[in-house]
């Protein structure tokens, strides 16, 4: 089971890793550093465990991104996507709490992937999921450390 895969890669994993819930057309990529689970599950199931495990962990929190363009699609140009897209934002509202929330462009989103994973992984966890631009991308932070911490510790040094 893809669960119990990702409960012993999760404690490895920490700032500028990356972990993706993602559609089942999402591509395999050549990169060496990310690691595919199959989880044939449902993506608001699978968002579900991957945020309350993020947030049970006491060393990362998630910054989320999602497609831009999964907001200018309708149930006229694609059936289904209301409610899937009503299922993400009630899944990361009730389990991503006070997480960053981001939306960017696809293309934007690959172009940091792609940096990433040269020197970082990156846990890609399929989904059953066949509706376009539904992926969730979790960026981890560090949980016990933020960004005006470390501009004072810059300042001391």
């Amino acid at each position: 089971m893809w669960t119990e895969e990702f409960v012993k890669v999760l404690p490895l994993l920490g700032h500028r890793n990356w972990i993706l819930v993602v559609d089942k057309a999402f591509p395999l990529q050549s990169a060496s550093g990310m690691t595919y689970l199959n989880t044939r599950e449902p993506l608001p199931d699978v968002l579900e465990r991957v945020l309350s495990d993020v947030q049970k962990s006491s060393h990362i929190r998630p910054i989320i991104y999602t497609d831009k363009e999964l907001d200018a699609l309708d149930e006229s140009f694609c059936k289904g996507i209301d409610e899937l897209r009503r299922d993400l934002k009630n899944t990361i509202a009730d389990h991503a709490e006070g997480a960053e929330i981001r939306q960017i462009l696809h293309e934007e989103i690959f172009a940091k992937l792609d940096e990433a994973s040269k020197l970082f992984n990156i846990v890609v966890l399929k989904t059953e999921a066949v509706l376009p631009y539904t992926s969730v991308f979790i960026e981890l932070d560090c949980g016990y450390w933020n960004a005006e911490q470390e501009n004072e510790l810059r300042k001391r040094i």
